[in-house]
Protein backbone atom coordinates (compact mmCIF):
# COMPACT_ATOMS: atom_id res chain seq x y z
CA UNK A 1 0.00 0.00 0.00
CA UNK A 2 1.19 3.52 -0.70
CA UNK A 3 1.02 6.26 1.93
CA UNK A 4 1.80 9.96 1.84
CA UNK A 5 3.20 11.40 5.08
CA UNK A 6 3.05 15.19 5.45
CA UNK A 7 4.44 17.10 8.38
CA UNK A 8 2.18 19.87 9.60
CA UNK A 9 3.90 23.20 9.87
CA UNK A 10 3.29 26.03 12.31
CA UNK A 11 2.71 23.71 15.27
CA UNK A 12 4.55 23.62 18.58
CA UNK A 13 4.93 19.85 18.56
CA UNK A 14 5.73 17.49 15.70
CA UNK A 15 2.53 16.58 13.84
CA UNK A 16 2.08 14.49 10.71
CA UNK A 17 -0.91 13.48 8.63
CA UNK A 18 -0.71 10.08 6.94
CA UNK A 19 -2.98 9.58 3.94
CA UNK A 20 -3.40 6.76 1.45
CA UNK A 21 -2.39 7.33 -2.18
CA UNK A 22 -5.88 8.74 -2.94
CA UNK A 23 -5.63 11.44 -0.26
CA UNK A 24 -7.87 9.79 2.34
CA UNK A 25 -6.65 10.17 5.95
CA UNK A 26 -5.39 6.95 7.56
CA UNK A 27 -3.38 7.95 10.66
CA UNK A 28 -2.22 10.98 12.63
CA UNK A 29 1.12 11.40 14.38
CA UNK A 30 1.35 13.76 17.37
CA UNK A 31 4.49 14.67 19.29
CA UNK A 32 4.66 15.70 22.92
CA UNK A 33 5.50 19.31 23.72
CA UNK A 34 8.25 20.18 26.22
CA UNK A 35 9.63 16.67 26.61
CA UNK A 36 13.24 15.58 26.85
CA UNK A 37 13.89 13.83 23.56
CA UNK A 38 11.29 13.01 20.95
CA UNK A 39 8.09 11.29 22.05
CA UNK A 40 5.41 10.69 19.44
CA UNK A 41 2.15 8.76 19.15
CA UNK A 42 0.51 7.32 16.05
CA UNK A 43 -3.29 7.34 16.25
CA UNK A 44 -5.92 5.75 14.03
CA UNK A 45 -8.86 7.81 12.75
CA UNK A 46 -10.85 7.06 15.93
CA UNK A 47 -8.13 8.57 18.14
CA UNK A 48 -6.91 5.19 19.42
CA UNK A 49 -3.17 5.01 20.07
CA UNK A 50 -1.53 2.40 17.85
CA UNK A 51 2.18 3.15 18.35
CA UNK A 52 4.27 5.11 20.85
CA UNK A 53 7.78 6.23 19.81
CA UNK A 54 10.39 7.37 22.31
CA UNK A 55 13.91 8.66 21.72
CA UNK A 56 16.56 7.17 24.00
CA UNK A 57 18.71 9.91 25.47
CA UNK A 58 22.43 10.02 26.22
CA UNK A 59 23.40 7.84 23.25
CA UNK A 60 26.39 8.45 20.96
CA UNK A 61 24.22 7.65 17.93
CA UNK A 62 20.42 8.06 17.72
CA UNK A 63 18.30 5.26 19.16
CA UNK A 64 14.52 5.01 19.33
CA UNK A 65 12.15 2.51 20.94
CA UNK A 66 8.74 1.69 19.48
CA UNK A 67 5.90 0.44 21.70
CA UNK A 68 2.44 -1.03 21.08
CA UNK A 69 0.02 -1.34 24.01
CA UNK A 70 2.87 -0.64 26.45
CA UNK A 71 5.09 -3.44 25.09
CA UNK A 72 8.36 -2.84 23.29
CA UNK A 73 8.03 -4.05 19.69
CA UNK A 74 11.11 -2.45 18.12
CA UNK A 75 14.45 -0.71 18.64
CA UNK A 76 15.99 1.42 15.90
CA UNK A 77 19.71 2.17 16.12
CA UNK A 78 21.71 4.28 13.70
CA UNK A 79 24.99 2.64 12.76
CA UNK A 80 28.23 4.58 12.43
CA UNK A 81 28.96 5.21 8.72
CA UNK A 82 30.71 7.96 6.83
CA UNK A 83 28.51 8.42 3.78
CA UNK A 84 25.36 6.35 3.36
CA UNK A 85 23.13 6.21 6.46
CA UNK A 86 22.52 2.72 7.81
CA UNK A 87 20.20 1.56 10.58
CA UNK A 88 19.56 -1.68 12.41
CA UNK A 89 16.15 -2.59 13.79
CA UNK A 90 15.45 -5.31 16.34
CA UNK A 91 11.73 -6.02 16.37
CA UNK A 92 9.10 -8.57 17.23
CA UNK A 93 8.69 -8.92 13.43
CA UNK A 94 12.31 -9.99 12.96
CA UNK A 95 15.49 -8.08 12.37
CA UNK A 96 15.30 -5.33 9.78
CA UNK A 97 17.82 -3.00 8.19
CA UNK A 98 17.40 0.39 6.60
CA UNK A 99 19.62 1.34 3.73
CA UNK A 100 19.56 4.88 2.41
CA UNK A 101 21.20 7.25 -0.01
CA UNK A 102 23.78 9.83 0.90
CA UNK A 103 21.25 12.69 0.64
CA UNK A 104 18.75 11.11 3.10
CA UNK A 105 15.90 11.11 0.57
CA UNK A 106 15.57 7.47 -0.53
CA UNK A 107 15.47 4.52 1.86
CA UNK A 108 14.64 0.84 1.68
CA UNK A 109 13.53 -1.21 4.66
CA UNK A 110 14.82 -4.76 4.33
CA UNK A 111 13.80 -7.96 6.10
CA UNK A 112 16.18 -10.87 5.56
CA UNK A 113 17.78 -8.88 2.76
CA UNK A 114 14.47 -8.44 0.89
CA UNK A 115 12.77 -5.02 0.58
CA UNK A 116 9.46 -4.69 2.44
CA UNK A 117 9.11 -0.89 2.15
CA UNK A 118 10.39 1.92 -0.05
CA UNK A 119 10.59 5.50 1.22
CA UNK A 120 11.08 8.65 -0.85
CA UNK A 121 11.28 12.17 0.58
CA UNK A 122 10.22 14.91 -1.82
CA UNK A 123 13.07 17.24 -2.72
CA UNK A 124 11.01 20.41 -3.01
CA UNK A 125 8.10 20.73 -0.60
CA UNK A 126 6.73 23.30 1.83
CA UNK A 127 6.94 20.73 4.63
CA UNK A 128 8.61 17.32 4.98
CA UNK A 129 6.64 15.00 2.70
CA UNK A 130 7.27 11.30 2.12
CA UNK A 131 5.90 8.69 -0.22
CA UNK A 132 5.99 5.25 1.42
CA UNK A 133 5.22 1.95 -0.30
CA UNK A 134 4.74 -0.99 2.10
CA UNK A 135 4.06 -4.61 1.23
CA UNK A 136 0.50 -5.50 2.27
CA UNK A 137 1.57 -8.35 4.59
CA UNK A 138 3.71 -6.04 6.75
CA UNK A 139 2.47 -4.23 9.90
CA UNK A 140 1.60 -0.87 8.36
CA UNK A 141 1.69 1.34 11.53
CA UNK A 142 5.02 -0.21 12.61
CA UNK A 143 6.66 0.48 9.24
CA UNK A 144 5.22 4.01 9.24
CA UNK A 145 6.70 4.57 12.71
CA UNK A 146 10.13 3.76 11.24
CA UNK A 147 9.61 6.52 8.65
CA UNK A 148 8.69 8.97 11.42
CA UNK A 149 11.89 8.01 13.28
CA UNK A 150 13.95 8.68 10.13
CA UNK A 151 12.36 12.13 9.88
CA UNK A 152 13.18 12.82 13.52
CA UNK A 153 16.80 11.81 13.03
CA UNK A 154 17.45 13.71 9.80
CA UNK A 155 14.97 16.58 9.64
CA UNK A 156 13.55 17.35 13.10
CA UNK A 157 13.47 21.11 13.53
CA UNK A 158 14.20 20.71 17.26
CA UNK A 159 17.54 19.08 16.47
CA UNK A 160 17.16 16.72 19.42
CA UNK A 161 19.44 14.24 17.68
CA UNK A 162 22.44 16.48 17.07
Amino acid sequence: MRYIIKEKIFTFADRFNIEDEHGYPQYEVVGKIFSLGNKLNIYDLNGRELIYIEQQLLRFLPEYHIYRDGSLIGKIKKEFTFFKPKFYIESSYGDLTIDGDVFHHDFNILKNGQPVAWINKKWISFSDTYSVDILDEEDQPFILSIVIVLDQIFYDGNRNNS
